[in-house]
């Protein structure tokens, strides 16, 4: 039984990580979680639609959380920077799309109305 549930609230989500909560961190993560070899500064950049100060940013916090790793080198005669999740990295962010599963099927309960959109998802309990 989940520890939100012995406690009596049940939509507390204690498995939500503040880390990875954040929208632009989430963005991040998502994209790395798609690239396994990683990506560019520049291409994180844009695919995130997030500034140069921003990114930097909000790598430094998950590379001290230890989800990814920033590889810096060069091109050529041209500084390159790259990106990619840690093991524990892409084990962290697997464990908590499985936490926001259960969040989204916590919501369809709650819900409990036929052709609801999470009904059309296929997601609503029956």
């Amino acid at each position: 039984m989940p520890k939100s549930e012995v406690t009596g609230a049940p939509f507390s989500y204690h498995g939500l990580d503040r880390v990875i909560h954040e929208k632009a961190r989430l963005g991040l993560l998502t994209s790395l979680m798609a690239h396994p070899k990683g990506l560019a500064f520049a291409d994180l950049k844009q695919l995130c639609a997030l500034t140069d100060g921003n990114l930097s940013r909000h790598l430094q916090v998950l590379q001290e959380a230890g989800l990814v790793e920033v590889i810096k080198g060069y091109e050529g005669n041209r500084p390159h920077t790259s990106c990619r999740l840690t093991k524990t990295g892409r084990r962290r962010f697997l464990d908590y799309l499985a936490v926001l599963e259960g969040l989204v099927r916590d919501a369809a309960k709650a819900a409990g109305k036929e052709g609801s959109p999470l009904s059309r998802l296929g997601i609503l309990p029956t």
